[in-house]
């Protein structure tokens, strides 16, 4: 369990990624998630699809696109084409990440989780706690 000082952070960061998830374009969920380092925020990133296609998630019967990317993706994905590195960050995260995303958080080095509410599948949470990554669940969230 986090001090004092480092929860009320927490909350922040988690607040401003929840905020960042409303720009999806996503009908279904609204994702957001930014990465925090040496107290700095060096990335963010939501749940949409890929730069160059229509901003439309969903299908005709309201299924998720495949290709959608999920908002921690795009995040670790702007850090690579930066010249930051994820090594210990902290993710923060309005919906846990799923198993793919999970590995890509895993191999980008980031150290800590802060999510807000949990994925329908906790395989991804079960195998971030296998490589030794910090989750910590904050479902209350005042505004």
């Amino acid at each position: 369990m986090p001090d004092k000082k480092q929860r009320k952070y927490d909350i922040a960061y988690l607040k401003m990624a929840k905020e960042w998830g409303k720009l999806s374009y996503c009908k279904r969920k609204q994702v957001g998630a930014i990465i925090v380092k040496d107290r700095m925020i060096i990335s963010d990133g939501y749940n949409g699809t890929p730069t160059g296609f229509e901003n439309i998630c969903e299908d005709e019967n309201g299924d998720t696109k495949w290709y959608v990317l999920h908002a921690e993706a795009n995040a670790i994905l702007k850090v690579a084409a930066s010249t930051q590195s994820c090594e210990g960050a902290t993710l923060y995260i309005t919906l846990s990440p799923c198993k793919e995303c999970s590995k890509l958080v895993h191999q980008a080095g980031i150290k800590r989780i802060v999510y807000h509410k949990a994925y329908k599948d906790d395989s991804g949470l079960q195998f971030l706690a296998k490589a030794g990554v910090e989750l910590e669940h904050i479902p209350e969230l005042e505004d």
